[in-house]
């Protein structure tokens, strides 16, 4: 087993919070009530989509009842109250990651277009050839592949900060990959397969000393933790909806509002415009610039309620359940013999990536969704990371504010059980 004892960045912070009560916020979330394959669900996907609790599912359904209109173009009372919605949803949202103005809140369909609008909307009018962007090699294939499209069409280079064995990034070369050519340093805050957390606060002064911009992909941890804009010091923050306890299909990019005044739109069409003639047309103030067409009300509704469930269980507190989780489950893992879980243990995120000797992860998976228990098995979006650990397939479970001791205690149970399917006990 890999394991990184070393506290990181933020661990203390989390320590004294109050733990969350798991029995009673699963009370919240209908769908954990259900059975599959004649046994109660252990749902151990939530790095994948997180349950919704009814206050989300209420406020979409009272939306579509009462008040479904679409936005900002209507003088009609219906739609006045859908735009008060969708605007109030706005600031709901930009509130929860510490944003001081909503109008620097673009909704997108999630953390896959968002950073797609920085790399069409900011850095292709920006970058060109002779300019570089650092990655590092643990990417989600959504802050992967939209630089990928850049390079090849703008030119820019692409830059590389590897992995350490223990799943943490090597920054031995960072000072080397880091020069004046660097216009965007992109990373993960944590990692979706080996739960690293990253280190924020260096990797942003280190750009700034050399004048680059900085995006976070946020996905992980906006759920998850506290964060905050302002106190991250980025520049770019992309997240997704469907991970925080709100609907599919709705996330945000949030940035500096001087550089949202500074890009080009994204996409093209109504609500994104301020006037349009045959010859030409000019763009509306942000956000609305790159909200083309009808966009999302109910999921945006469903957002901020989701946002205002997670801040009434206090951010610090899921932080702090989430620690339980995972210290519990590394220990429970080590007595499964052959199993290996990748990445830090130290201030890790909720998404544990594991191998079982001797067992695909795609037919362990198989086996314990006989068992009710859903987990994932694949790449996770991350061939590169994979490649680097020299697997082709990894299994991963992940914990939220609804996952129990109870029910880690029941994956581990289910690999035992699935060794000796496999004759391996």
């Amino acid at each position: 087993m890999i394991v990184d004892p070393r506290a990181a960045e933020g661990v203390g912070a989390v320590a004294t919070a109050a733990p969350l009560d798991p029995e009673r916020v699963r009370a919240d979330f209908p769908l954990l009530a259900r059975e599959v394959n004649g046994r109660p669900l252990v749902y151990l996907d939530s790095a994948a989509t997180s349950q919704k609790p009814e206050a989300v599912l209420r406020a979409m359904d009272t939306f579509y009842r009462r008040h479904n209109a679409t936005v900002h173009r209507g003088a009609h009372t219906l739609a006045a109250e859908a735009t008060d919605a969708y605007e109030g949803a706005r600031a709901t949202v930009a509130r929860f990651i510490g944003a001081a103005d909503a109008r620097e809140l673009v909704f997108t369909r999630g953390t896959t277009e968002a950073i797609n609008l920085v790399a069409h909307g900011w850095a292709e009018s920006t970058l060109g050839p002779g300019d570089a962007v650092l990655l590092t090699e643990m990417e989600h294939h959504s802050n992967l592949v939209p630089w990928q499209l850049l390079a090849a069409r703008t030119g820019v280079e692409l830059r590389f900060l590897r992995l350490t064995d223990g799943g943490e990034l090597d920054l031995a070369d960072l000072d080397r990959l880091l020069d004046r050519r660097v216009k965007l340093v992109a990373f993960v805050h944590v990692s979706n397969s080996v739960g690293t957390t990253n280190p924020v606060a260096r990797l942003v002064a280190a750009a700034k000393a050399v004048g680059a911009r900085v995006l976070v992909d946020g996905a992980q941890s906006v759920p998850h933790r506290p964060v905050d804009v302002a106190a991250l010091g980025v520049d770019f923050l992309a997240f997704s909806g469907h991970k925080m306890a709100g609907p599919t299909g709705i996330g945000g990019l949030w940035a500096r509002r001087e550089l949202l005044e500074a890009m080009g739109p994204f996409l093209g069409g109504g609500e994104m415009i301020r006037r349009v003639t045959l010859a030409g047309s000019t763009w509306a103030d942000v956000p609305a610039k790159f909200e083309a067409g009808t966009p999302p009300i109910a999921e945006a509704v469903g957002l901020a309620a989701a946002a205002d469930y997670l801040s009434a269980l206090g951010m610090d507190a899921v932080r702090a359940h989430e620690r339980v989780l995972v210290d519990h489950a590394f220990g429970a893992l080590a007595d499964v013999p052959g199993l290996v879980v990748y990445g830090p243990q130290a201030d890790r995120g909720g998404a544990l990536t594991f191998t079982l000797e001797g067992i695909h992860a795609h037919d362990l998976s198989t086996i314990l969704d006989a068992s009710g228990i859903a987990i994932r098995a694949g790449h996770h979006c991350t061939m590169p990371l994979h490649d680097r650990l020299g697997l082709v397939a990894s299994a991963r479970a992940s914990f939220y504010v609804y996952t129990t001791l109870a029910e880690i205690d029941l994956l581990v149970a289910g690999l035992h059980a699935a060794r000796e399917v496999f004759g391996l006990s």
